[in-house]
Formats: structure tokens, C-alpha cells, sequence
């Protein structure tokens, strides 16, 4: 397959070399890329790159996002999903009162459950075992991805255990993977500056080591668009890059377009259309270890959604039922979607669907 548009441009030349033949991309071919305004170049490259890994072959699976509390003890500047306590909003489920929650919007096709919510101080480290445990014991055949990073470390810091058990107790309860949450930018300058006060680097990244040796399989992300340089984001890359060579855990990479903190901020408040496919476009190319890239619909929207699917994506993600993080911070996209939407997103752009588990096993193929 040929580039688009023949480029005279030999750094470009070089990557393109790189790539067909296999080879490793280093930070200044990343940065390059980010530079670069040849869109369709990278695209096509990056679509060559998910074709070799997946064929035509886009994973969605049927899942829920559940939000057991919105209380938090940190103040990241980014964040409108956080509440104190006593605040006007915020809530703490009980197990049983996220069953009933549940319940109402529950269908045999869901395979999984999304958890992730606010670092509440003012409940123990057994309230978010038992909170799993609850949906467990009623929903045995659902997957639990549940908690970010950043709630396992905080959840070490309230019981005095390590990761290590930490995660032995939360996967006797049913456990079963890690969301990819917490990371934001892997920069200690980033996270100073944008007040995440929360896991740092090395501890994010620790936390999915000792899940990977654990046996779990585990999500990572990486949320752009706001003070952090090009160079961040691809040095943000590279490690989880590194961190893959050494575990072989991580399942997928999700790339999450920043958004802004008012619902009708305008369009210079959001990341451009052409800045979320460079970045989509350039993770499938720099991180070769990774089996799949996800588009995210619900920062980007539906119809981008289906674009990146030409451009390095391999997963459209699931139909969530209610999305409500991103949503707090002004996101313009739809809750959820359902099935049948996902499916005729996914052949829309000349793929073909595959309905899949947490795990990437196929469910079913679309064809």
C-alpha cells in the first residue's frame, strides 16, 4: 500500500521506512509527527499498522459505567466529576443501592462493568471491596474492570496495605482488571502544574506492574489537550511502551481528548478534530507493542469515532449506558449508544464489527 500523497519530506520518508519495516519509533520521530500537518500520511500509516495487527477486524463489547461515589479528596484542575462531602451532589452507594441502579438498566448482553468513582476518605478500604463484591455475588457472570491506578494507590494508602495486597484482596472479591484512569500525563511537571493530586508516575506505573504480575490484564490511557507539550505525550508513550516490554499486560491504549470544564465552551476550548486523529493516528505508530487503540465516542464524538477507525483505532469501545466523568466536564457527545449503532458505526467504515469480552476475546463477528 502506497501513502496517499508521495512525500518528498525525508524525516516522513524515514518513519514510513521504519514502519513497514518493523522498526521501533524513538521520541523525535514522535515529536516529528505531532509537528508535522500531513494528516493523511500519518493516518494511512497508522492504518497500515492496525490492518497488519487486527486485519479489518473492530472490537466493541456491551458494557455499563458505574460510579459507586463522586467524593473525592483530590482537587485535579481538570476535574468537574469530584465532590465534597456534604456537597450539594454528592452521593456513596451501597452495594445494594448500585444493584438497584443496575437493575433498572440491565440487559442479559452486558459483559462488563466499567467502576470507577471519586477517592472518598470518609469510608474504609473494605466499603470498595465489598462494593464489588455485592455486584459479584448478583451479576456472577459479568466481568468487574474496576478502579484506576490512582484508586489503588489511594486505596493503600487508607488500609496500610501494599498494591500487592491491595489487589489480592480486591481480586478475592472479584476483581478481574484494571481501568486505564489515573494517568492523565506521565510528567511530574504536568501533575504539579495541574494539581494531580493523586498517584505519581512512578506510582501509576507500579500499580499496573504488580497487576501484570498478578495475572491481571489491564487499560491504560492518556488524557490530552491541555498544558502539556508534544514531547510529553510522546515521552508519556514511551513509558508505557517500556512497561509493556517488560509485562505484556496492558490489553489497550485509550487516548482521551481533554474537556473543557463548561458544557458550552466553544470550539477553541476543545481539541481539534484534526489534533484527536494525529493523536489517535500517532499512538497505533509509537506504541508497537500494543494490540489495540481505542476511539473513544465519548470525547470525540460518533462520526470522528468512525474516522479513526481508518486512521489506527481497532476498538470503538461499548455502549455504557451512562457515561458521567467526561459528561461532567463538558462533553457534547452522546451517554451511551446502543448496540446496533456501534455495529453500523463500525461497517460504516468499510470494517468489520466484533463484539468481544474485557479481554479481547471474540463474542461475535458482524460480518
Amino acid at each position: 500500500m502506497n501513502v496517499v500523497i508521495p512525500t518528498e519530506d525525508k524525516q516522513m520518508q524515514h518513519i514510513i521506512e521504519k514502519v513497514r519495516h518493523g522498526q521501533r519509533l524513538s521520541l523525535e520521530d514522535g515529536v516529528f509527527l505531532y509537528q508535522s500537518d500531513d494528516l493523511l500520511t500519518i493516518g494511512q500509516l497508522a492504518n497500515e499498522v492496525a490492518l497488519r495487527k487486527n486485519g479489518k477486524k473492530v472490537y466493541f463489547i456491551e458494557n455499563m459505567s458505574l460510579y459507586f461515589t463522586n467524593v473525592c479528596e483530590a482537587h485535579c484542575a481538570f476535574c468537574n466529576f469530584r465532590k465534597d462531602e456534604g456537597e450539594e451532589g454528592a452521593y456513596t452507594l451501597s452495594g445494594q443501592q448500585m444493584i438497584e441502579y443496575v437493575e433498572k438498566h440491565f440487559h442479559p448482553g452486558v459483559r462488563e462493568f466499567h467502576i470507577v468513582g471519586g477517592h472518598n476518605p470518609n469510608v474504609p478500604f473494605q466499603y470498595y471491596v465489598d462494593s464489588l463484591k455485592a455486584l459479584k455475588e448478583r451479576f456472577p457472570e459479568v466481568t468487574l474492570k474496576a478502579y484506576t491506578a490512582a484508586e489503588i494507590d489511594f486505596f493503600a494508602r487508607i488500609s496500610g496495605l501494599g498494591y500487592k495486597e491491595v489487589l489480592q484482596e480486591l481480586m478475592k472479591a472479584g476483581l478481574e482488571s484494571l481501568t486505564g484512569g489515573g494517568a492523565e500525563i506521565l510528567s511530574d511537571h504536568y501533575r504539579k502544574k495541574m494539581r494531580v493530586d493523586k498517584a505519581d508516575v512512578t506510582q501509576y506505573l507500579q500499580v499496573h506492574r504488580t497487576a501484570h504480575e498478578l495475572g491481571l490484564r489491564t487499560h491504560t490511557t492518556m488524557l490530552y489537550g491541555s498544558i502539556e507539550s508534544k514531547e510529553d505525550r510522546i515521552r508519556h508513550l514511551i513509558q508505557l511502551r517500556e512497561l509493556q516490554d517488560e509485562t505484556r499486560g496492558f490489553l489497550v491504549f485509550i487516548p482521551l481528548s481533554m474537556q473543557p470544564i463548561n458544557p458550552r465552551a466553544g470550539i477553541r476550548r476543545r481539541n481539534s478534530a484534526f489534533e484527536d486523529l494525529k493523536t489517535i493516528a500517532i499512538s497505533r505508530l509509537m506504541l508497537d507493542n500494543f494490540q489495540h487503540i481505542k476511539a473513544y465516542f465519548i470525547n470525540i464524538g460518533v462520526q470522528l469515532t468512525q474516522v479513526a477507525l481508518t486512521m489506527g483505532a481497532s476498538d470503538a469501545h461499548g455502549t455504557i449506558v451512562k457515561e458521567r466523568i467526561s459528561h461532567a466536564a463538558g462533553a457534547l457527545t452522546p451517554e451511551g449508544i446502543t448496540r446496533e449503532d456501534l455495529i453500523w458505526l463500525i461497517k460504516g467504515a468499510g470494517r468489520i464489527p466484533v463484539e468481544r469480552d474485557t479481554f479481547y476475546n471474540e463474542i461475535k463477528v458482524y460480518e
